[in-house]
C-alpha cells in the first residue's frame, strides 16, 4: 500500500520557520520524484517544490524560491521542506505527492503529473 505521510505543520508567526516532513512507503522511493503542493481555502492547489528521482535537483516556483528548501533522506524514504521567512499568504494545507516520471520543465506544476498524494498538513502563518 502506497503511503505518503506529511507532518510538521502548525502555527507560526510571520517571519518564522517551519520544517515539514513527508514519509513515504509502498513504492520504490529512489525511482520517484516527490513534490510539495499547497492549497489555501478557496484557491487552487499550487506547486511549491519538487525533487527529482535519482538526483538531487530541486525546483521551486518564484513565490517560494529563496525561502523554501526541499531535501531528501533516501535512507529514511523521507523528504523535508524547510520553510523560512514565512508570510501569512503561505497559510495553506501542504501536501506531498509522488510521481514515477522525472520532472521535465514545468510539467511538475500540474497536479495531474503526480500519481500518489498524502493527506496534508496545515500550516498557519499569523501576521
Amino acid at each position: 500500500e502506497v503511503q505518503l505521510q506529511a507532518s510538521g505543520g502548525g502555527l507560526v508567526q510571520a517571519g518564522g520557520s517551519l520544517r515539514l516532513s513527508c514519509a513515504a512507503s509502498g513504492f520504490p522511493f529512489d525511482d520517484y520524484a516527490i513534490g510539495w503542493f499547497r492549497q489555501a481555502p478557496g484557491k487552487e492547489r499550487e506547486a511549491v517544490s519538487c525533487i527529482s528521482s535519482n538526483d538531487p535537483s530541486t525546483y521551486y516556483p518564484d513565490s517560494v524560491k529563496g525561502r523554501f528548501t526541499m531535501s531528501s533522506d533516501n535512507a529514511k524514504n523521507t523528504v523535508y521542506l524547510q520553510m523560512g521567512s514565512l508570510k501569512p499568504e503561505d497559510t495553506a494545507i501542504y501536501y506531498c505527492a509522488a510521481a514515477s516520471v522525472k520532472p521535465n520543465g514545468s510539467s511538475w506544476y500540474d497536479p495531474d503529473f503526480w500519481v500518489y498524494w498524502g493527506q496534508g498538513t496545515l500550516v498557519t502563518v499569523s501576521s
